[in-house]
């Protein structure tokens, strides 16, 4: 069964984290899952879902949660089989660490194998406004392989709900990186 890890760390916008766990896994994938600290708690502030909450509300067979500090986890490992890492939200230390090939944490660490082993990287950056270190940051991490997604909802569709803005978001993420149509929203069709 083929995997997708997802990191949900501490930036605004746990909400697209949470939505992209529950389209993998009613679609058939297996999740591999790690919350940075920071990530836990803007989840359960935000959400108003604790993280318990939520895992139970999963289909537990498809749900594999790793601590963020256990680097000796077996996603760590470029041996491990997965087809790659969405980082949803992507907080802007989470972006700098990785631009710099920082792996102090097993987010960091799925981040560099994923990018080591040309796997896919997709990081939905939720900061505004972006400085030039962000940007920099963001040409590093594009020019070796990953793709830098700002979660900036589209209003062609005219959205009626923030879940319709979010779905936008999580289903432009899914289509790209599982290169197929998830059909979260409708393409553009004037």
């Amino acid at each position: 069964m083929e995997s997708v890890t997802v990191c949900i760390t501490g930036a605004s916008g746990a909400v697209y984290g949470k939505r992209i766990v529950e389209v993998l896994t009613a679609n058939g994938y297996m999740v591999n899952l790690i919350f940075s600290r920071n990530g836990e708690r803007v989840f359960e502030f935000e959400t108003g879902v604790s993280k318990e909450d939520f895992l139970k509300s999963l289909p537990g067979d498809l749900i594999n949660v790793f601590d963020v500090d256990d680097l000796f986890a077996p996603i760590s490992s470029g041996s491990h089989r997965t087809k790659g890492v969405i980082v949803s939200p992507c907080s802007a230390g989470t972006l700098g660490a990785a631009a710099s090939g920082i792996s102090r944490n097993l987010i960091h660490r799925v981040i560099d194998v994923s990018l080591k082993e040309r796997r896919k990287v997709l990081l939905i950056f939720r900061e505004t406004p972006i400085n030039r270190i962000h940007m920099e940051n963001m040409l590093r991490l594009s020019s070796s392989g990953a793709i830098i997604m700002p979660a900036s909802p589209g209003f062609y569709t005219k959205p009626k709900t923030v879940d319709d803005m979010v779905n936008f978001i999580v289903g432009k993420a899914l289509n790209l990186f599982l290169e197929k149509d998830i059909g979260l929203f409708e393409p553009w069709n004037p």
